[in-house]
């Protein structure tokens, strides 16, 4: 696997200890810079490796064009009770497309810096290199990058400072970027945070931090577009956005891990993947709403067995033709089973009965930031909408009023924080209130139908069918064509619209199908899809900008022309209706097969919320981010 080491040889003239320049500066910088690479030999991470000569090869010689000044350190405040100096406000391209949103706050340990007091309330810093927190010095501390954007709504940045001690405790530095949203069309949001990325490593040497430590993190919306930093480093696709917004260039924007709860991704083949898994639980269709589901599906299969998907011992994975047309049968459909199984299976390994459902984790939670709390999450605001001065109004805790959620239950109303197209459906089974062994559990899920047969003697149990276990706990709470709506009303499709925040259709497999059909749909797609932005790219183009696997299968074209982190953690709550469980599961083999490090957990009785087996997401995630360090360090 290839580890990429970006080392930022930053020739100037003059001290960077006291940079105290404006970002009014006009003189371009342009320095060069060197991209190393070193692969290991054996196995998956060959293949990696081999995946990204070009990309590495294209990297190797480069200068950094901007005139954008590096971070000044005549300007840094300071918060006592966390002990930590700060910036907000730091403009992180040139050419801003939207002022509202495109700076950044950074939040440094205060051990990393010798500071003086400049008697306004600022302080001139110097790196102090020897100084440790938890072990990370000014030069080894992870950089993290929160990404709050559900439904790829906007982040509005800090404009106040809010704590974030869970990370600066734990050595790390801080990056918060605002962002653009769905409004502004993608792949606006992805560029902007891509951008504050090549900022900082700009910054390398200047201010603390290994730029060879990036990490990001998010969940939802926010998941997605984590992840598609991760899978997308220096991917030549987002260059012309990029120069756009005058990002600075001849910088990577590669990072080192992706932490993606929930992740609302692979938008190029969602709709037909939510059909197969949950197509079975719709009731009330129309006849061409139940020939549209019934199309995806088949659609669905011949796009599986395209992939060359493989399993961990390399067995390709396909689907078959079942007795009921829906494909389920296959070397893919039982790798979904046994993803579905192992999950009931660690939850039963991991419980302790009696066991209370209601005090549990289970349900739509309140989690867009780790723990319950911000976590560094805030910040992730619907379109239309500006920043509040604060960094954000859902802090993770549950929002008030009739529109919020369920005051009884505590559950969510997540249509009211992304404006997402979600619909009520009161099938399946209702799991509630405390259960005194592990067969009380299993009883209540086989409340309206036997389809989990448990082994009390090995405390494990199988399942039926997939088509069981999603009219059990798996709805479906979203209409035909879950994210490209025929009426293009879904959050998704404002994503693919044209930066005018209308919607626009982007799905070519639903259109294959709804042209099969003959459906009056048709032209208005075939328009759609036709269609240039301002950068003269169709929407295909910005789809796959937007796909993992377009850049991790090597039977894609995109395979091996960007740069793909090492390290990857995915979780997902496994009851949840926002998208299918295979669309995760294909994200993690994709990154198996591709040959990066993937910790992953589907999680049992949770749906869509910052989903972990035991523990807080926030520490989780901490030590996840310590651990691959370590592993860099072997």
């Amino acid at each position: 696997m290839i580890r990429r080491k970006i080392i930022l040889a930053i020739i100037l003239g003059t001290s960077v200890a006291l940079t105290a320049c404006g970002s009014g500066a006009t003189t371009e910088t342009q320095v060069s810079t060197t991209q190393e690479s070193a692969a290991e030999s054996t196995g998956a991470e060959d293949t990696a490796a081999e995946a990204n000569t070009d990309a590495d090869s294209a990297k190797e010689t480069s200068e950094i064009v901007t005139n954008l000044s590096k971070i000044d350190n005549t300007k840094w405040q300071y918060n006592e009770e966390d002990n930590v100096y700060y910036q907000l406000g730091i403009q992180y391209c040139e050419n801003p497309a939207d002022t509202e949103y495109e700076e950044l706050a950074i939040i440094v340990p205060a051990a990393y810096m010798d500071a003086t007091d400049n008697g306004d309330g600022t302080y001139t810093c110097t790196l102090n290199t020897t100084a440790e927190v938890n072990g990370y010095t000014a030069e080894t501390a992870p950089i993290v990058f929160p990404v709050n954007t559900p439904g790829y709504s906007a982040q509005s940045p800090m404009t106040e400072y809010s704590s974030v001690s869970e990370y600066t405790d734990a050595g790390y530095i801080y990056v918060h970027a605002g962002c653009r949203g769905r409004d502004a069309g993608a792949p606006a949001g992805v560029t902007d945070l891509k951008a504050a990325i090549r900022y900082i490593r700009y910054n390398d040497g200047n201010i603390a931090g290994d730029m060879d430590s990036i990490f990001t993190f998010g969940m939802s919306g926010g998941g997605a577009q984590s992840a598609l930093l991760g899978v997308t480093g220096d991917s030549e696709l987002y260059d012309d956005y990029l120069k756009a917004i005058g990002a600075v260039m001849g910088v990577s924007d590669s990072v080192l891990g992706s932490m993606g709860w929930c992740p609302i991704t692979s938008l190029d083949s969602a709709d037909a993947a939510y059909e197969w898994m949950m197509g079975t639980t719709r009731s009330g269709l129309t006849d061409e709403e139940q020939s549209i589901s019934d199309g995806l599906t088949v659609a669905y299969a011949e796009y599986i067995n395209s992939l060359g998907l493989t399993d961990s011992d390399g067995n390709a994975l396909t689907l078959e033709e079942s007795e009921d047309g829906r494909y389920q049968a296959g070397s893919y459909y039982e790798y979904m089973v046994s993803v579905i199984e192992e999950s009931l299976n660690n939850f039963l390994a991991d419980t302790t009965f009696p066991y209370d459902s209601d005090s549990s984790s289970q349900g739509h939670q309140a989690g867009m930031g780790p723990d319950g709390g911000n976590g560094g999450f805030g910040g992730g605001k619907p379109d239309g909408e500006k920043p509040s001065g604060e960094m954000g109004d859902f802090q993770g805790e549950k929002p008030e009023g009739d529109d919020a959620g369920n005051g009884e239950t505590g559950e969510i109303d997540f249509t009211a924080i992304d404006n997402i197209s979600r619909t009520e459906n009161s099938s399946g089974v209702t799991i509630s209130g405390t259960f005194e062994t592990a067969q009380d559990y299993i009883d209540a899920l086989n409340a309206n139908g036997t389809w989990v047969t448990y082994d009390e003697a090995t405390n494990t149990a199988t399942i039926t069918s997939i088509a069981d276990f999603a009219e059990a706990v798996k709805t479906a709470s979203k209409g035909i064509a879950a994210f490209d709506q025929l009426d293009e009303s879904q959050g998704e499709n404002t994503l693919f619209g044209y930066g005018d925040g209308e919607g626009a259709h982007f799905d070519s497999m639903l259109m294959s199908v709804l042209s099969e059909l003959g459906s009056s749909y048709v032209a208005d797609f075939e328009e759609d899809l036709s269609q240039e932005d301002e950068l003269g790219h169709t929407v295909d183009y910005r789809l796959n900008m937007y796909s993992p696997l377009y850049y991790l299968l090597s039977s894609s074209e995109g395979y091996g022309t960007s740069n793909v982190a090492k390290y990857f953690r995915i979780n997902t709550g496994l009851w949840q209706s926002d998208t299918a469980v295979n669309t995760e599961a294909n994200l993690v083999l994709a990154l198996q097969n591709y040959g990066s490090e993937v910790d992953y957990s589907f999680v049992w009785g949770q749906e869509h919320t910052t989903a972990e087996r035991d523990g807080d997401s926030t520490t989780n995630f901490i030590e996840w981010v310590n651990a691959c360090v370590a592993a860099e360090a072997e």
